[in-house]
């Protein structure tokens, strides 16, 4: 049975995002949504009527046409328009995944009241989300600055009876799923086309995505670390509170807490040690797991504000008899925040690399490769490659989006975040980095097997023989892409309580 969200002006959780990013659940608009909406369109409406003055983007044209004044009878027209003419995404289609945000997202931010728009619209976009209906846009075309205009005229296409979905893996038109779901197109009032395109939602959606999945891959960094730390015969002391007391950096603290707990009770971290010392991918866990805890802290508190934000313009104030044109749609803290997001998940895949070509280097009474005979097999050579490629391609990936900027619109729009590029490199560096820890995890739970009859910790071991479940351990050489696959879907898919 689906669960239900109410979409209302609560502030929206870490928690909530969540549950409508991994489960299965519909919306509703809430009582007091529906009346904050009903009430702004019918301000707004008065207002249309009974003034001759200029208002952006209501009764003038948008961008540097905006000293263009629109006649009345225009304006439903200006809007259609306005959608069909900023509907110029390219390159790869946005992940349905992702398009769900963005029409979650769209949603919340219309119901705060202060948009203009037609309730029949915001409750479309509801049932798109409901029924599983998601509009075709594409990754690029967004500056990040006068909102994601180009992905959102997709989002708003179909709405009109044009553009394309995709429901149950099949591509329709506008036209066809309205006359599928007997939907009347949605004919925009004034002001209305501006509200869905004007926005960060396509910014968001994917911070959004971005952030949860960083955060899961931090708890899973260190799962896959301490098991990396055990099978190299690594020290504990590095994990010691006395080192972290007199560094007291939030991020260094928690996680080094985090895995001494995992190691409690490990017959290999408690046996003598021949080393004094570990090399850093080992023994700096906690600094740099640590500080890329702290930078997803910063980006979270950032994409939450967002998520709970009204980003497009002009803004609509009924109460105070105000309509006032600013620049909440501009991107830059998502900018700034995703760039640094995308940093710290990346240095997460730079370390476990580091771990994972120690491992196979025939260290400490391991054999090269972690294969019993190298030579004949390769064993684990070749996966430290891929994990090695996709680090470097992060390194790439991870150069700021947020630092650049281009003139558009005739120079009206002068200054832009790029924030949807910062947005789509993010989402790059995230999925890289499950296939990078999928890697050290094979090559971990190999190292193992030569330290046997010695035992890990007993949540490392459960770990490690539900992981085996999926992933038998390699004798000799085989086709490893498909260990590698089954991994990263173990990953994935691993219940982190």
């Amino acid at each position: 049975m689906n669960l239900k969200h109410s979409i209302s002006t609560a502030k929206l959780t870490l928690s909530d995002l969540d549950k409508i990013t991994f489960q299965s659940l519909t919306l509703e608009l809430s009582d007091e949504v529906q009346q904050k909406i009903i009430r702004c369109r019918e301000y707004l409406d008065e207002k249309i009527k009974n003034t001759s003055q200029p208002v952006y983007g209501i009764n003038t044209g948008f961008g540097s046409l905006y000293n263009t004044y629109i006649a009345p009878d225009q304006l439903e027209k200006l809007q259609e328009n306005l959608v069909k003419s900023h509907a110029c995404g390219a390159g790869p289609e946005v992940p349905e995944e992702i398009v769900r945000l963005m029409l979650f997202l769209k949603v919340q931010s219309l119901s705060y009241g202060h948009s203009g728009v037609q309730l029949q619209t915001v409750q479309r976009l509801t049932d798109y989300f409901n029924n599983n209906i998601y509009p075709v846009i594409y990754e690029m075309g967004s500056l990040g600055a006068s909102g994601d205009l180009a992905p959102l005229a997709h989002l708003a296409l179909t709405l009109i009876d044009d553009g394309e979905v995709t429901v149950n893996g099949e591509r329709k038109s506008g036209n066809q799923i309205n006359k599928q779901m007997n939907w009347q197109p949605i004919h925009f009032k004034a002001k209305e086309g501006l509200a869905l395109l004007n926005g960060t939602q396509f910014m968001s959606a994917y911070g959004v995505w971005c952030l949860l999945h960083a955060k899961r891959l931090l708890r899973l960094s260190n799962m896959i670390s301490a098991l990396s730390l055990d099978a190299f015969d690594g020290r504990i002391e590095p994990f010691l509170s006395q080192v972290h007391n007199i560094r007291p950096q939030h991020g260094q603290g928690e996680v080094a807490k985090e895995i001494f707990n995992l190691l409690k009770g490990s017959e290999l971290i408690n046996q003598p040690k021949k080393h004094v010392q570990d090399p850093y991918s080992f023994r700096c866990i906690p600094q740099v797991h640590g500080a890329s805890l702290d930078a997803l802290n910063y980006a979270a508190e950032t994409i939450l504000t967002e998520v709970n934000s009204v980003t497009d313009n002009p803004l609509i104030f009924p109460e105070e008899d105000m309509i006032i044109s600013g620049g909440n749609f501009h991107g830059q803290p998502l900018a700034l925040s995703l760039d640094h997001l995308a940093i710290a998940v990346a240095e997460l895949g730079s370390i476990s690399e580091r771990r994972t070509y120690q491992l196979i280097s025939g260290s400490r009474n391991l054999p090269n490769y972690l294969v019993a005979n190298p030579g004949i097999n390769s064993g684990m050579m070749i996966p430290q490659y891929t994990a090695a490629s996709l680090v470097s391609q992060n390194k790439q990936l991870c150069t700021p989006a947020s630092v650049d900027s281009i003139v558009s619109s005739n120079g009206q729009e002068d200054h832009v975040s790029m924030g949807a590029n910062a947005a789509t490199k993010a989402y790059r560096v995230v999925n890289n980095v499950y296939h990078v820890l999928a890697i050290e995890l094979i090559t971990a739970a190999q190292a193992m097997h030569f330290r046997r009859p010695l035992k890990s910790s007993v949540v490392l071991e459960e770990f490690l023989h539900t992981f085996r479940e999926h992933v038998p351990f390699v004798e000799e050489d085989r086709v490893l892409h498909q260990d590698m696959v089954k991994a990263e879907k173990f990953i994935r898919e691993f219940s982190l309580v």
